[in-house]
């Protein structure tokens, strides 16, 4: 009688891939602890043979933190200072230079972190991010599905070995797609403190205001000015002088001249840039790409699709329309996928979907072998199989208007 039953028929493959998702998730997991460990034992993470901090991206916030609580929050906006103060933090000298390129709205952050010593900052900085990011693609995929698609989300170990900001950006992307429905003030919240990195936020005005969703938009200006307005008053206009000064000389030294690395660049940008491209070509790709994204976001999000789907749509563009995207950064492609797997598994994951996930999956985890914009391969990916979805579900939404119709005037259903 069950077999019979369509419902029983749709939730037991979909239990038993939620599973397969979990089992997979945690194992990836736990090969990246091993990776970790061992990288660790050998002096390469976290600490050197002598116990000294290794430099990593975290030491630029610790940095401009420690700046900031000693009374020259602008000094983080330039180069020697700050490179003086990340020196410090780790008590010895080393090549390269981590830049310090956020709005002085995140020197909040920064200089709490700066509170602790810094091995304790790091550990905690990746401990609390990647708890906001596990929780985040726990409510959008539920259960332990989602809290392993989190943990082995391959971009994840690349954000923990560089301790970077990717957690925290897929928490707040995650956070505002995952709340829009139900709260969508705590929706504009979220959104608001993803001002810390707005490129990644270009694309949310243009769905938001597609959908009618005033009240995120509104509290999400809020909150942005207020931060803005905090930062001005706790750490002074120089630093908001600062951020704007040397704005554009970053922009010229890691996108105009490559000084960090064309190849490392994921984007169309930097595709361009890494084929040889000159900066007016590179632009005009990207500027493409980023036009495309957004009208293929705003005719999405004002139709009546299904919301996973708008909401896969709207994270995996995100990463589409800013030139300046790294490896870390592509944690948020988890947003991007949850939904996806949110929206297919009740219906059945298709083979295209299991071969093309699987493959995005393993282009990310490969980059260190992989150079080039293998992270833009793997969002490309996941970009066609929403798109795939989403014609499918066009095409129901007409053979189901077409039925209608045909029902309103008194003719058969058409036949398969």
């Amino acid at each position: 009688m069950d077999a019979a039953n369509p419902l029983v028929a749709r939730v037991a493959p979909c239990c038993a891939a939620r599973r397969k998702i979990a089992l997979i998730g945690l194992a990836l997991t736990l090969g990246y602890l091993v990776v970790l460990a061992g990288t660790y034992l050998t002096g390469n993470f976290f600490a050197d043979a002598q116990g000294r901090p290794i430099a990593n991206d975290f030491v630029n916030v610790w940095a401009a933190g420690r700046l900031a609580l000693d009374g020259n929050p602008a000094a983080a906006y330039d180069w020697a200072a700050h490179k003086a103060a990340e020196t410090r933090a780790v008590d010895h000298d080393f090549p390269g230079y981590y830049g310090w390129h956020y709005p002085p709205s995140f020197l909040f952050v920064a200089a709490a972190l700066a509170l602790l010593p810094y091995l304790v900052a790091a550990g905690l900085w990746l401990l609390a991010t990647l708890a906001a990011y596990v929780a985040a693609i726990a409510a959008i995929l539920g259960g332990r599905a989602g809290m392993f698609l989190a943990l082995g989300f391959p971009a994840a170990l690349w954000n923990v070995a560089a301790g970077q900001n990717g957690f925290l950006t897929a928490a707040l992307i995650g956070g505002t797609l995952s709340l829009l429905e139900r709260r969508p003030a705590l929706a504009g919240v979220c959104l608001g403190l993803l001002s810390y990195k707005p490129q990644f936020g270009l694309l949310f005005p243009v769905a938001l205001i597609a959908g009618g969703h005033w009240r995120t938009i509104t509290t999400a200006a809020m909150v942005t000015g207020g931060l803005a307005a905090a930062s001005w008053f706790a750490f002074g206009g120089a630093a908001w002088a600062a951020f704007v000064h040397w704005l554009p000389i970053t922009g010229h030294v890691v996108l105009g001249k490559g000084d960090a690395d064309f190849a490392r660049l994921q984007s169309f940008y930097g595709l361009a840039r890494a084929a040889g491209g000159e900066g007016t070509l590179a632009w005009t790709v990207q500027g493409a790409a980023s036009l495309t994204a957004a009208a293929g976001v705003a005719r999405i999000w004002r139709s009546r699709l299904p919301y996973d789907l708008k909401a896969a749509t709207l994270a995996a563009a995100a990463l589409i329309v800013t030139p300046y995207l790294y490896m870390y950064d592509l944690v948020a492609a988890a947003v991007a996928v949850a939904f996806l797997l949110r929206f297919a598994l009740p219906r059945g994951l298709t083979r295209a979907e299991i071969v093309g996930l699987t493959g995005a999956g393993a282009l990310i985890l490969a980059f260190p072998e992989l150079t080039g914009q293998v992270g833009l391969a793997a969002v490309l990916i996941v970009v066609a199989l929403i798109g795939r979805r989403i014609t499918q579900a066009t095409a129901h939404d007409c053979d189901q208007n077409r039925v209608h119709a045909d029902r309103d005037y008194g003719f058969p259903p058409a036949r398969k």
